[in-house]
């Protein structure tokens, strides 16, 4: 089970996080602030807390506050909530055709749900000592155990099983647009897929009355039937009403449902999941991300848990909703895909359709527009517009080292890139602002994530070392520095990872004081504690061999969103901006701080 922290160790956290934000003055103001909360109103929240965890044994403190904050959240789900995987191409590239890859990804996707629900799919497990315990002997000898014991087994040789609650959600569901909170719906008798192509709506099933799939090639000869298929774009593509902000599409649904397109949107709902078709093929990484984090608005139905997106060249990726779950159930459902349609892809360049008539088993949605309807479909195109005129993406690629050649240094490969990020920031604005980075807490029964908190004192005396006084210090000494840095975020990690960071149990406390309706203590508004939350630069990474690159919009409007993976040669980094800041000049400055980093680590300055 997920651990509730013991409270003088949040509150132990939670300062040394804002020290590098705050001037003495600030500082001192925002301890006593949280030292009053520590012995007084906080000490009582914290105890109900433990209470309320004690008697829900079935689940973790943070599952309802969480589901919570996502589900009432009004924003538009696009750019604010969900985020993209892309694949790498197919290492075959005749396969890499729009067709035959949608055609194996989507036997691969059904073969993956229907493993899971026969109970059949590996469980996850974290191996921190993967010659032990990601073995076959070991496998075959904890098969016998039972279950009350076998996690105890795993332990034993430091293999960690992690939750998969969350992977139900990954096929027929949706997020419902509801006024003030949100609805996850999920309809498992459902047997037909949805596919979008140039805004039009299609389904057909994918599995029989007996519960098997489709024949490959009944479901190659469907897709391409969809391909083919000259319908002209609808003049008010329906897409764009999951763009729009939640209360505003709510009563745009009751609209729609009242109007007579139930049974339609009943289809769209408990599809197994959304498949969108493209019909363009993809310039370079930056119209990859653009591509897979919003595309076009008409082709995309953002509520579904995920769009697999493929380019009219094969390439593809996925986008999620984020509220049912992480990205540890999206990728290990995209690693499965990719090494599935890749080592035993379903159909060949070679295969022929089956001769089947698709006219009938492939069912055009047709939605019933009123007046309402169309002007609100031409708000929400008006609206993601201007959001997605707005927003910039850029890339850059570090192949100057990475891993390999930092752990030989023995240096945390994540350190190395969170400080790079640190130093960029002082460099180009002069000034430490509050920084998240995403930490899995699925080793815990209906864990989420954990924050890690990356810019501390010991990050900000070396950024300033590097940007301010570079000459001022030997090599020894910033060596000694990036080694601090190093040492410290390895243990902010593994406390994350822990269940022992301190904003979740602080988001917890916050959640309980405000669902008693009494007035918000003090130290929830405190301005530090603002701030804090105002996460300007947002951070997660992935590593993985099905994925190419990932990323998300800014969390805030003056934000950066920073993807990033640290590869054996090379460093990826995929920054998202707003208006307000320059991502292109960002992304200079953290290649400019990566080399002065390497190359201290090489001994050169």
């Amino acid at each position: 089970r997920l651990p509730v922290p013991k409270l003088e160790d949040t509150i132990r956290r939670y300062l040394n996080a804002q020290k590098p934000l705050l001037n003495d003055d600030q500082f001192r103001k925002t301890e006593e602030v949280a030292r009053h909360f520590e012995k007084g109103v906080g000490k009582e929240l914290h105890e109900q807390l433990v209470a309320q965890d004690n008697q829900n044994k079935h689940t973790s403190y943070i599952t309802g506050p969480w589901f919570d904050m996502y589900l009432k959240a009004r924003e538009p789900v696009v750019l604010n909530f969900n985020a993209f995987m892309s694949f790498n191409p197919d290492p075959k590239s005749e396969y890499n055709d729009q067709l035959i890859r949608a055609t194996n990804m989507t036997v691969s996707a059904i073969r993956f749900m229907k493993t899971f629900r026969a109970g059949y799919l590996e469980p996850e497990v974290f191996h921190l000592n993967p010659e032990k315990s990601d073995t076959q002997i070991f496998k075959k000898i904890i098969r016998f155990v039972p279950s009350s014991l076998s996690w105890f087994g795993a332990y034993m040789v430091n293999a960690y099983p992690l939750d998969m609650s969350q992977y139900f959600r990954l096929f027929n569901s949706t997020r419902l647009p509801k006024l003030n909170r949100d609805e996850l719906y999920t309809d498992e008798t459902a047997k037909h897929l949805l596919v979008l192509r140039n805004g039009n709506f299609y389904i057909f099933d994918v599995i029989d009355r007996d519960g098997n799939m489709l024949k490959p090639s009944e479901i190659q000869a469907h897709l391409k039937y969809i391909l083919s298929d000259n319908s002209p774009a609808p003049a008010f593509p329906l897409g764009y009403l999951s763009s729009e902000n939640r209360d505003t599409w709510a009563l745009l649904r009751k609209n729609l449902l009242d109007n007579g397109n139930e049974e339609a949107l009943q289809k769209v709902d408990s599809a197994l999941f959304c498949l969108s078709l493209d019909d363009f093929p993809i310039k370079d990484f930056v119209h990859l991300s653009h591509t897979m984090l919003h595309g076009d608005g008409a082709n995309r139905w953002y509520d579904k848990s995920f769009n697999l997106i493929i380019a009219k060249d094969g390439t593809a990726g996925v986008n999620f909703e984020h509220s049912w779950g992480d990205g540890v159930a999206v990728l290990r459902f995209q690693n499965e895909v990719f090494k599935d349609s890749t080592k035993a892809p379903a159909i060949s360049p070679q295969s022929q359709p089956a001769s089947v008539d698709s006219s009938r088993a492939v069912q055009k949605l047709d939605f019933k527009l009123n007046d309402a309807l169309k002007a609100g479909i031409t708000k929400a195109k008006q609206k993601f517009d201007a959001s997605v005129e707005a927003l910039s993406l850029n890339l850059i690629q570090f192949h100057e080292g990475g891993k390999d050649f930092l752990k030989q240094k023995k240096v945390s490969p994540d350190a190395v890139a969170q400080l790079a990020f640190q130093m960029a920031f002082l460099r180009q604005y002069n000034q430490t602002v509050a920084t998240y980075e995403s930490c899995s807490t699925a080793a815990f029964k209906h864990g989420r994530t954990e924050t890690i908190r990356p810019a501390s004192i010991h990050t900000k005396k070396c950024s300033e070392a590097f940007v301010r006084e570079l000459s001022k210090h030997s090599t020894e000494e910033l060596q000694k520095l990036i080694v601090e840095c190093s040492k410290y975020h390895g243990r902010l990690t593994k406390e994350a990872a822990m269940g022992q960071g301190f904003d979740r149990h602080l988001f917890g406390l916050r959640y309980l004081a405000l669902s008693k309706g009494t007035a918000l203590p003090d130290f929830y508004q405190d301005q530090a504690y603002a701030r804090l939350n105002h996460n300007i630069i947002s951070t997660s990474t992935l590593i993985s061999p099905a994925v190419q690159l990932g990323g998300f919009g800014p969390v805030v409007p003056d934000g950066f969103g920073v993807g990033y993976q640290v590869h054996d040669g090379w460093i990826g980094c995929n920054v998202s901006s707003y208006p307000t800041r320059n991502g292109k000049e960002f992304l200079q400055c953290i290649y400019k701080s990566l080399e002065d980093i390497f190359n201290v680590l090489k001994g050169k300055k």
